[in-house]
């Protein structure tokens, strides 16, 4: 088992304040890159009057709620989502720096750390263009996959032929699972887009990591569906994104761990005696 960092409060801090600034640039990639914006330039500006922002307008959180929601300049609402997903950016590298990611076996924790950084800003961004577009965007899935490859390969280079035979599986068994369906009921189960968040989750979590992901967003799917159908706000065959479950899945097992999932799923088949 690898050991953990040891951080004081104050460092923790400061990676919560990482987090949220990360998180604050996760918000412009996924506004730009749906529609082929630079995420780089022009620099960020209100998009009904086009000002350019101060950089005092751009501080995580505390910007939105000194300026109350609403452009400095014209008045326009600045949606909410913006300093939530800065929240959950810093919670979620917070919960990495203390998390029991097994993924890279007992690599070393600097190295497991800055991975899971890296993997929580990639999917961050393919959660919320998921949500807003019911698309996955392939060069940010094909980078999450070479990138994901590349960093078992640094620090856990044993498990690299094990991490790209998962991310083959997750593409190739969505794939096959879609095309099924398509035969079957004539219509997709599953996008392509899917198949391809699936390989990004076979090459960052292993095969292992990447079947419980697929349980988890299975699972969280199904009960978002039934709850969507019960309360009316989601009609018989009205798609929804699944990319969001899948990416929730594989964030979950990262920071659990392999070994708390598969104690969680033994419980609840009968299995704990094993």
């Amino acid at each position: 088992m690898r050991s953990a960092l040891s951080l004081s409060p104050m460092e923790l801090v400061l990676v919560a304040l990482l987090g949220a600034c990360l998180g604050s640039f996760l918000n412009v990639v996924a506004w730009r890159l749906p529609r082929d914006e630079s995420v780089v330039l022009p620099r960020s500006h209100c998009p009904r009057c086009g000002t350019t922002l101060a950089w005092w307008d751009n501080i995580p959180v505390f910007s939105w709620l000194l300026l109350r929601g609403r452009c400095r300049h014209c008045g326009a609402a600045i949606s909410s989502r913006y300093p939530a997903v800065e929240l959950l950016s810093a919670g979620l590298f917070v919960a990495a720096t203390l998390g029991q990611s097994q993924a890279f076996g007992d690599s070393h924790a600097l190295a497991v750390l800055l991975g899971g950084w890296l993997f929580i800003s990639l999917l961050l961004p393919l959660i919320l263009i998921d949500l807003d577009h019911l698309w996955l965007p392939e060069p940010l899935c094909r980078w999450g996959v070479v990138l994901g490859l590349l960093i078992t390969a640094i620090a856990a280079p044993k498990l690299l032929l094990w991490h790209l035979l998962a991310a083959s599986a997750g593409l190739l068994g969505f794939e096959a699972t879609s095309a099924s369906a398509q035969r079957l009921l004539g219509k997709p189960a599953l996008g392509l887009g899917d198949a391809k968040l699936a390989a990004v989750l076979g090459a960052w979590l292993g095969l292992t990591g990447l079947g419980l992901s697929v349980m988890l967003a299975v699972f969280s799917g199904a009960l978002f569906g039934i709850a969507g159908l019960i309360s009316g706000r989601l009609k018989r065959g009205q798609p929804f994104p699944f990319g969001p479950f899948l990416a929730g899945g594989g964030l979950a097992v990262w920071l659990a761990g392999n070994g708390f999932w598969l104690q969680q799923l033994g419980e609840r088949l009968g299995w704990s005696a094993l």
